[in-house]
Parts: C-alpha cells; structure tokens; sequence
C-alpha cells in the first residue's frame, strides 16, 4: 500500500511538471513582454518627462495655485486649437511646478483617439501635443495592457493571466522536497551546469513567487474590468447631468472650490470639463485611506451653469467591494508603499524573463543530454525543465 502511494504520488508530481513546462512554453514569452513592459511602465511619467525636454521647463518653481487662473487660461488656449463641441478636457493637478499636463478626449467617431497636450506654465501656450500611442511610453503602455490590438487584446491580455497564476502554483507544486527543505532550497555552485540553471529558475522562481502572484492577480482585474465589477460589486460611479438653462459656465476655479468644500479633506488631482452643457464638471480627489496617489477614487460632480454639487462618490463610503477595488491599481503598479515598492516593482518585471531564460535553456540542454545517451522516454521527467537526473543531485 505505501508503495502504491509513494507511486501515485510520484505519477502526480510527473504530471504536474509536465503542465508546469507546456504553461510556461505556452504562455511564457507574454509573460516576459508583460513582465518588461510592466517595468518600463513604474516610472513611465519620469521617463516620458525626461525624454521630452520641452515639458521640463520651470519644474523647479512653484506648483500653480487652485485659485490661479492658469487653469482656466489653459482650457482656453486648448479650446481654441481643438473646439468639438462634443469633446472633454482632462486637466492634470500634479501638484508639482512646470508644464501642465491635459488630455484632450474628442466626441465618439470625431478626431481618432484621445490626443496628450501639455501647456506651458502660464497657460498661454501648448508645448507638446501627442496622441495617445504615438509616442514611446504611451507605446507601451498599449502594449502591456493591450498588445497593441485595442478590446481584443486587453481580454488577451486579461485572461492570459490565469494560466500564467496556473504556472506559478504549478512550480511550486512541483518543487515542493519530499525531503529536506536545506538541500531542497540550497544552489549548488560546484554542480553541473545544468544542475546550477535548474537551482537559479527554483530559486528565483520561489523568492518572487508571492509577489508576482499579487502582480498577475491585480493585472487580471485591471485588464478585465467586467469581471473584477461582477467579482467585488463596486458602487457604481453617479453619472449626473447639468442643467443647460442657457446661462454661462463656471470656471475650473470655482468648481476646484465647490469640491473641496464637498470634499474639505480631499486633494485635487483631476478636472474634467466636458464641452456639452448638459455635462457637469468631474472632479477627482484622493481622500484618507484612498491608496493611489495619482489615481484615486473619490469625484465630485459640479453642474456647470450653476456651481451645485450634483453627486459626490466617496471612496470611503461606498463599500467594502469600492474600497478593495481601489487597491488593484496601487498593488499592481507599486505605489502601495511609495519609492521602495516601485523599484521593487521594476525588478520584479524582469524575474518572468529570467524563469523563461533559465527554464528553456534548461529543458534544451536536458532535452539533448537524453538524447545523446539515447535514454529518452515520454514518460520519465526529462520533460521537465526543473527535473534533474538524481546522479546529479
């Protein structure tokens, strides 16, 4: 009986790494172009910033006021360069001196996609304008999240996830010693060659496994929104409509003041000012216990005639589904524990180049190695990369 058990035992573990070695030449290559991208993307308003000598002018000073009047000065300068009546502008608060970071959204059907603007400090000018895609880092967030092939490739994407949650389980299952846990975990530097990639893809693969599941989970949410809302039931965001009564508008100045009075303790990051009447002011706000900085959870809906606040959807009282939702974006890019996370989140993006490096050579050299002995048969472990022949143990 015990040897029955020892022998199905054995045949499981066989099967195991066989599923752990077809995911990992299946889906290992995306899980490398993600893995990079990812890394790319931690830092990708610095790195896009850098590239763009433009936009760098007058970092050094002072962030503009909510009360200045640039903010409308700039809507202004943007509306008169592009004027779809049924377009939106999306003002950037970043709290930091320099260009104004905007994005420019025109009406469905009008224009192509959403077009990246920068204006100067003082609002009168625009320094840079790009559409979203055309340059490098836009780029590749298009490929990380997407694959460069739009709806499509993000359920791509998005899916791709679960076999790749399926491959890391499915090495650690396979790893897991049936003896000592000391020379299960050890690297042996005097050992063969292929004994040495066999012990570096484990390792590697062990240390990082927690921290890429949490990457790969959040990715899944992210990219497939509809099953992350049926998965946790988030409150639904107010979709209010301004009353178009024929009066004037209010300025983004006096919106920032409405939403902050709704909002006293929240920080401003976005406004968006839509050009249809019947449309009202949204403006973004990280409040207390909101996680991510730049994206944050939290509006405030401001008609536009008449300054009144029509919805205000708080974070904080929306729900246990809204408040762990607003953790997915803040786990996967990094900014859950500020500057030490992220560069984190950066070196963990090339670990899935390393395993695929380390586990392919490995299944090749241990492929020709059988071969050669002329000792190769389907049902042994040789076709698993992370198998060693027990002399070499």
């Amino acid at each position: 009986m015990t040897g029955h058990r020892r022998s199905a035992a054995s045949r499981a573990r066989i099967l195991m790494r066989r599923v752990h070695l077809w995911l990992g030449l299946s889906v290992g290559m995306l899980f490398v172009v993600l893995g990079l991208t990812g890394s790319a993307l931690v830092f990708y308003t610095g790195i896009d910033t850098a590239l763009h000598p433009a936009i760098q002018a007058g970092r050094d000073d002072p962030a503009p006021d909510l009360n200045a009047r640039v903010w409308d000065r700039a809507l202004t300068t943007g509306r008169a360069r592009w004027h779809d009546t049924g377009g939106k502008w999306t003002l950037e608060v970043t709290g930091e001196g320099g260009a104004i970071p905007a994005r420019y959204y025109p009406a469905p059907g009008h224009h192509g996609d959403r077009m990246m603007v920068w204006f100067s400090a003082d609002g009168t000018r625009i320094v840079r304008a790009e559409p979203w895609g055309g340059y490098l880092m836009s780029w590749l967030y298009q490929l990380h999240m997407a694959l460069l092939a739009g709806d499509i490739g993000g359920q791509v994407v998005g899916w791709s996830g679960v076999p790749m949650l399926l491959l890391l389980i499915s090495g650690v299952v396979a790893w897991w010693p049936r003896g000592r846990w000391r020379k299960a975990l050890a690297f042996k530097r005097d050992a063969a060659p292929i004994r040495r990639l066999r012990d570096l893809h484990k390792l590697s693969g062990l240390w990082s496994m927690v921290l890429l599941f949490v990457l790969v989970a959040t990715g899944v949410l992210l990219a497939l929104p509809a099953a992350t809302q049926a998965l946790f039931r988030p409150a639904a965001i107010p979709a209010p409509k301004s009353v178009d009564d024929g009066a004037g508008r209010i300025t983004i100045v006096r919106a920032f003041g409405i939403a902050h009075r709704a909002l006293p303790d929240g920080r401003i990051v976005f406004v968006d000012v839509p050009s249809a009447r019947d449309a009202p002011i949204r403006v973004r706000l990280q409040v207390d216990g909101d996680p991510h900085p730049r994206f944050p959870g939290s509006y405030v809906f401001v008609d536009q005639p008449l300054g009144r606040v029509l919805a205000v959807h708080d974070v904080r009282r929306a729900g246990t589904g809204t408040f762990l939702v607003s953790w997915i974006r803040t786990l996967h890019d990094g900014t859950v524990g500020g500057m030490a996370t992220r560069i984190l989140a950066v070196l963990l993006g090339f670990v899935p180049t390393l395993l695929f490096a380390t586990g392919l050579l490995h299944w090749l050299r241990r492929g020709r190695a059988v071969r050669s002995a002329g000792k190769y048969r389907p049902d042994t472990k040789a076709e698993c990369p992370s198998d060693t022949p027990r002399r070499q143990r």
